[in-house]
């Protein structure tokens, strides 16, 4: 399959997928994100063969880049 092809598969679903994995920009785009990590977690279990691991991966890696940015450490006092 060709990369063309593949974009306009992409192309094709993005409305669906959009509306769960994206570039958090707000505290509450970043709790929604979280949200949808949760239930994806809740959906795909133990099963670390599961379809849907790298896009669980890909919004977990998005939460941290979100905490990294926005979010303070808590340190030792």
């Amino acid at each position: 399959m060709s990369n063309d092809t593949v974009i306009r598969a992409a192309e094709a679903g993005w409305s669906s997928i959009q509306k769960i994995l994206f570039v958090p920009r707000t505290d509450a785009e970043y709790e929604r994100l979280v949200q949808i990590l949760n239930q994806l977690a809740d959906h795909v279990g133990q099963d670390e063969k599961h379809p849907l691991i790298p896009l669980l991966e890909i919004i977990d890696i998005l939460i941290e880049l979100y905490e990294d940015e926005h979010v303070p450490e808590i340190t030792d006092l």
